[in-house]
């Protein structure tokens, strides 16, 4: 009964995490990119790409893990909405936009978590 909890708690503070940045890069910078959403998405793969690696070299709990990667990354990263802004960008006709945001967001978001995995690994 508290494993649930304790993803709840992770998600609790991950989607809060999520929208502060989102927010505060998009104050910052006015791209044709959603660069807040690249970012918290790839910050999401690199940081479940660690929790991963430190768990599988014994170094994590899996209660941890549950809580962090499930609750925290599950609710901090969002495909949903990087769906939704790429449809936008094509509805928009910024077709070399939208690729290029999926290419960015599917390839660096697979190079970080591996990267994640390895550094986990490593300091396990």
């Amino acid at each position: 009964m508290l494993l649930p909890l304790m993803v709840g708690l992770g998600a609790a503070l991950g989607a809060p995490s999520r929208y502060l940045l989102d927010r505060w890069v998009q104050a910052r910078h006015e791209t044709g990119l959603p660069l807040g959403t690249l970012l918290i998405n790839l910050l999401g793969s690199a940081g479940l790409g660690l929790l991963l690696g430190l768990a599988a070299g014994g170094a994590l709990p899996g209660e941890a893990l549950a809580a962090a990667g499930t609750g925290w990354c599950g609710a901090f990263t969002t495909y949903s909405t990087f769906s939704f802004e790429t449809v936008q960008l094509a509805r928009q006709e910024r077709l070399g936009w939208a690729a290029g945001y999926v290419a960015l967001s599917v390839l660096g978001g697979l190079l970080l978590a591996w990267g994640g995995v390895e550094i986990g690994l490593a300091l396990a």
